[in-house]
């Protein structure tokens, strides 16, 4: 009898999937999470004498076009994901803690890791770059630990919030300079294509990516709520047979998906971000209605299909690790990962919380927790795939080794810390309410009236 290694892979894949849930409570008693595992495992499996294909990106490319376009999903579904489990009202109070993440901490990032990769690594500018650019953005695939959780908690968590908002925003405000890169190739000067750059890819696309996420979520949800009324999560009763067996129909995931992809195709036909359109919309969706049982529902949805993805794309990170992606690898390169992990974000974190009014031990755990994971990966397949950029090898194993730092030592701190937070109660901005009540926008007037 012939063995066909497909067919590992699916007994792979498969008990991968069904486990998932049961590995993941079983992990967290241990300071682990599934990444960790899945990755060993991964690589484990694709060292064996099977004969399975090899998955590494600088040496074929269709393995970095496969690559682009798996992460280019999972990130997609789990900027949606994020977008709908927020509850906090959108306004510039409410969200005023974000802006320093995504204004001063990640282009202290990019800037850094560009600067030691040109200087320590030897690479050129636009390879540099590009490596500041991938490695910059905290990723909201392998985030989920630190995130938010479905929508109607009513718990007020300002850590969390920042992380998982600062995720769902900074995959948009990437692009720019993954497309700078793009543009210096070749390039020995600035000119002109500097001046298109800032125009095309860090106004205007940015600018668009906005406005029809916002679009796109306004309609989507007028779509939902004026062709059928849903009950308020408050007006269920806890004990009835509804709340105990919700029903999830198809569809709200039809409709949650296509919404999803909708915004994603129409950002990108009008040469703005993608990503920035999902997550924009996304939060716009949930604003309409904000106590509806079907954002629960579309959440629930979402969060399975992003799994199942999750489960592939964690096996073929393994995969990758065993085909030999890190045998480019430096010592020079290696510190550098290590670098963004322990001190670049770390800082740059702290010195964009530096005005915040959480207690210190909060603002160092919005610092630290900034994963790497799928996003890095996609932003540095796309900029190979549509670039001739020197060294790639060297850039590949560069991120793939800051991905794997991160996977190891977030994934073991993370939970410990959090809840370490929260028994400090420093997950909150000093004297404030821990419900979300609060964050309403009559909050005032109500406590005036309780005075």
């Amino acid at each position: 009898m012939e063995f066909d290694p497909r067919i590992l892979m699916f007994v792979v894949f498969g008990a991968g999937l069904t486990l998932t849930v049961t590995l993941e409570r079983w992990l967290a008693r241990y300071w682990l999470s599934l990444p960790i595992l899945y990755v060993a495992v991964g690589f484990a499996v694709w060292s064996l004498p099977l004969g399975l294909p090899h998955f590494n990106p600088t040496v074929d490319g269709f393995d970095a076009i496969t690559l682009e376009y798996a992460t280019e999903f999972i990130v997609i579904a789990s900027l949606m994901a994020a977008g709908i489990a927020i509850d906090r009202p959108v306004s510039w109070a409410n969200w005023r803690q974000i802006w320093p993440l995504l204004l001063i901490a990640m282009p202290l990032t990019i800037a850094a890791v560009a600067l030691l990769g040109w200087w320590a690594l030897g690479l050129a500018p636009a390879s540099a770059i590009l490596l500041g650019a991938a490695l910059a953005p905290t990723d909201p695939v392998l985030a989920r630990s630190v995130q938010v959780g479905p929508p109607g908690e009513d718990q007020r968590h300002d850590v969390r919030f920042s992380l998982t908002v600062e995720a769902g925003l900074n995959d948009g405000f990437a692009f720019p300079f993954t497309y700078l890169a793009i543009a210096a190739v070749g390039m020995t000067a600035l000119g002109d294509w500097t001046l298109e750059w800032a125009a095309l890819d860090l106004v205007w696309r940015i600018v668009a990516g906005c406005a029809v996420g916002y679009a796109v979520g306004r309609i989507g949800a007028w779509y939902v709520f004026e062709r059928e009324v849903d009950a308020p999560i408050e007006d269920i009763d806890e004990a009835s047979d509804e709340a105990e067996n919700p029903s999830y129909s198809t569809s709200e995931g039809l409709i949650v998906l296509g919404t999803l992809l909708l915004a994603y195709g129409l950002a990108e036909l009008a040469e703005g971000y993608g990503f920035l359109a999902v997550f924009v919309g996304a939060v716009t969706a949930r604003q309409r209605e904000n106590r509806s049982r079907y954002h629960k529902i579309s959440h629930h949805f979402i969060d399975q299909i992003e799994q199942i993805v999750l489960v592939a794309v964690l096996f073929g990170f393994g995969a990758m690790l065993a085909s030999g992606v890190l045998s480019a690898l430096t010592w020079p390169a290696a510190l550098v990962g290590l670098a963004l992990i322990f001190v670049i974000r770390p800082i740059s974190g702290l010195l964009a919380e530096a005005n915040c009014d959480l207690p210190m031990i909060g603002k160092l755990a919005v610092a630290f927790l900034g994963v790497r994971g799928m996003g890095s990966i996609y932003y540095l397949a796309y900029g190979q795939n549509n670039a001739n950029f020197a060294q790639i090898d060297l850039l590949w194993a560069t991120v793939s080794f800051a991905i794997l730092v991160s996977i190891i030592v977030h994934g073991v701190v993370s939970g410990p810390l959090i809840r370490h937070v929260e028994d400090r109660r420093a997950h909150v901005h000093a004297g404030q309410d821990t419900s979300m009540a609060a964050l309403s926008p009559d909050a005032p007037r109500r406590r005036s009236k309780a005075d």
